[in-house]
């Protein structure tokens, strides 16, 4: 066994971030001060873009080679960059200015496009054409460049999320499953069992 048979598929993987975000955004809402408002839009803004590099840089490549004929494949990219429009307009705006709340309501109203179309058509073929175990392959694989992306951003994260997420056990709850997934994806396996030395 290796760490790309023990990782959780790269479906799963998916759906578990678009999860993360919609528990983040249901945790906004206008009558929260600025200061949290605001970590909560960054911890949003953040994951979106984690997640937009890795499905552009890993998965949608695969796809496309498989099944260059659905449709979707070719409007994901653009759904991304309109994403990463209203992520950088939303970054530039503090969370008293009243155009936060629009532009978190607009980004949040794509994103849920989005992901309705991926997870009802993309996430079911790819399951349907590449199997389980070329899946998990891809989940490591997303899963070493997820660290790559995050390690230099973690600080920034922890912050976000503890000020965010601030009262709510549900959200901490998908915080820390969310750390759990990704060390059980990295930890090495353990042998069982040793050796031991022949007697002569």
């Amino acid at each position: 066994m290796n760490l790309k048979q023990l990782s959780p598929s790269i479906t799963d993987m998916i759906r578990f971030d678009h999860s993360h975000v919609m528990v983040t955004f249901h945790q906004y809402s206008k009558d929260k001060s600025p200061t949290v408002k605001k970590a909560l839009a960054d911890t949003i803004c953040d994951g979106l873009e984690i997640h937009a590099t890795l499905e552009e840089e890993i998965f949608y490549p695969v796809m496309r080679q498989r099944d260059g004929s659905e449709p979707f494949i070719h409007e994901a990219e653009p759904e991304h960059d309109e994403m990463r429009r209203l992520i950088a307009e939303l970054r530039a705006t503090s969370g008293a200015d009243p155009r936060h709340d629009r532009l978190v309501m607009e980004l949040m109203r794509d994103v849920m496009h989005h992901v309705a179309e991926e997870e009802t058509k993309l996430l079911p073929d790819a399951e349907a054409i590449l199997g389980k175990q070329r899946l998990s392959e891809l989940g490591a694989d997303m899963t070493r460049r997820r660290m790559q992306l995050v390690g230099p951003k973690a600080g920034k994260l922890a912050k976000e999320h503890l000020v965010g997420f601030s009262g709510s056990t549900a959200a901490m709850v998908v915080g820390v499953a969310g750390a759990l997934l990704a060390a059980f994806a990295l930890k090495p396996k353990k042998n069982t069992w040793k050796t031991q030395p022949a007697n002569t």
